[in-house]
């Protein structure tokens, strides 16, 4: 597993999302059951998640995801892209803001393994700012095995 800090290189390098849409800058902290990642797109303008102008707290889903997707690259042996990915719910979900485009601070994304049964793979994940927490839930993934 590669140590942290992670620049928003490897992360382009390993999840499926590309240019103005790997939303993520970098990997804070990794281990095997959590990972911590910062971002500032979402006060970006051209952001292509916003929708009139605005940056909706239910995009935050996709920033768990994509931290989600870098915790798998960082647990595949040999740092390759890890098996494609899909969210298969989302539970629990909590918005505590309504928009994440008037949030000054860069973003802290967290997710954290609740658990893995073969392809299935379980997420607490949080978002937050300046210590406040904007966004929490839980994430089912549901993971692509090669078949034989």
């Amino acid at each position: 597993m590669p140590a942290a800090p992670l620049p928003h290189e490897w992360i382009a390098a390993r999840i499926p999302h590309h240019g103005a849409m790997c939303l993520l800058d970098s990997v804070l902290e990794l281990d095997a059951d959590r990972i911590v990642c910062s971002a500032r797109s979402h006060a970006d303008p051209a952001n292509p998640l916003r929708a009139a102008g605005r940056l909706a707290a239910v995009c935050g889903i996709e920033y768990a995801a994509q931290a989600m997707a870098a915790h798998g690259a960082a647990l595949r042996a040999g740092g390759g892209r890890p098996a494609l990915g899909y969210l298969a719910s989302v539970r629990k979900l909590a918005m505590h803001v309504e928009r994440l485009d008037n949030i000054a601070a860069p973003l802290r994304i967290e997710a954290e393994r609740a658990g893995a049964d073969g392809d299935r793979v379980l997420y607490l994940f949080t978002l937050s700012a300046d210590g406040r927490c904007l966004l929490e839930g839980r994430a089912a993934v549901l993971l692509e095995v090669p078949r034989p």
